[in-house]
């Protein structure tokens, strides 16, 4: 009798302790199964967001179509401008039209390599830092293999605005009032900048020029020139409608950089597209409607420098060509320099 409460103890004794370990192992089964699954949950939802917000980002690039028909029924004060899609009209503090053509993807490439960022997220940071959008200009071609290859690219770095004209040089003009029309549509911007492909400009002096305090709000800001009318047709920069002009052309910016301020491309986009008088070039052309305003010329040489400076804001080979001479090549010598890409930037001085 007394050796039963031993071997009763021991009976009950083991298969608790078998129970214990069963009931153990199983918790740690399920908690590994809990960690590996939270761990796999976590990686969903730190991954899934940035593939998300890619897909819903808003596209940069834009169509813009020309309005048929009676233009004061436009939905833009009668600039005969309808953007494709849903667009907001964006508030900056500058707009720069970067003109170029289908021939010129080299140069697009050589601008994405240098100062102007290729991705969205650096053009993006370059925005918030100069208070500047910048986009590439170009009309359309009926060759639908160039046309293919731009809607690649678009695709690609979403950084156009596609106007609806056709995309040639004599019609430089026409795409220069096209632009204007459709930069005010598209942005509220204190000034509107049209330029050319073939210049390097550093975009943070640009934006301290425009941020400077004006008296007069009509302002047409570039590097100043005059010269004589060329009436040879064998010539470059013949001039048709020469006999409405005499011997010297009148004060007017260079072609491959000038700014228009708020007011002056209100003006602009306010009247009829048949009512402007084109001339054959479109820096004179833009001239001579800046003639017909009651505009502050300013003239500003920065703009125009055959090297970089301390100061430069945009540099072009002149006056041997207008803009970097062989480009694609200039281009990412000028950004190798440190005086070009790395100086540091200025207040700019009068």
């Amino acid at each position: 009798m007394s050796s039963s409460p031993k071997g009763s103890k021991s009976f009950y004794h083991r298969p608790f302790q078998s129970l214990f370990l069963s009931q153990r192992s199983i918790l740690l089964t399920f908690c590994l199964l809990c960690g590996l699954t939270g761990l796999v949950i976590g990686l969903v939802a730190i991954f899934r967001p940035i593939r998300g917000n890619n897909c819903n980002l808003q596209p940069r690039s834009v169509t813009v179509v020309w309005e048929r028909g009676d233009s004061s029924t436009s939905d833009h004060g009668g600039n005969g401008v309808m953007l494709g899609g849903d667009v907001k009209r964006y508030k900056v503090m500058g707009f720069v039209g970067i003109f170029t053509g289908f021939g010129s993807v080299g140069r697009r490439r050589a601008l994405r390599q240098t100062w102007l960022p290729s991705e969205r997220q650096g053009l993006e940071r370059l925005e918030e830092a100069t208070g500047l959008a910048f986009r590439f200009v170009i009309g359309r071609t009926s060759d639908e293999w160039k046309m293919s290859a731009l809607k690649k690219e678009v695709a690609e770095y979403d950084d156009f605005v596609l106007l609806d004209l056709e995309e040639e040089y004599s019609k430089l003009p026409y795409k220069t009032l096209a632009f204007y029309k459709a930069a005010y549509a598209l942005f509220d911007s204190e000034f509107y900048i049209k330029a050319d492909d073939d210049i390097y400009l550093r975009p943070d002096r640009l934006s301290l020029l425009l941020a400077k305090e004006r008296s007069n709000p009509q302002t047409y800001i570039g590097c100043m020139k005059k010269g004589p009318v060329f009436t040879d047709p064998k010539l470059k920069w013949y001039e048709p409608l020469s006999f409405l002009l005499g011997k010297e052309y009148f004060l007017h910016a260079y072609g491959p950089i000038y700014a228009l301020s708020a007011s002056v491309v209100r003006s602009l986009v306010a009247l009829r597209n048949d009512s402007f008088r084109m001339f054959s070039n479109e820096d004179v052309t833009i001239g001579s409607w800046m003639l017909a305003m009651n505009v502050n010329h300013e003239n500003t040489h920065a703009l125009c420098e055959p090297e970089c400076t301390s100061s430069s804001i945009a540099v072009w080979d002149i006056p041997k060509c207008s803009g970097l001479c062989n480009p694609e090549k200039r281009m990412l010598e000028l950004h190798e320099m440190e005086i070009c890409s790395r100086s540091p930037t200025l207040p700019y001085d009068d």
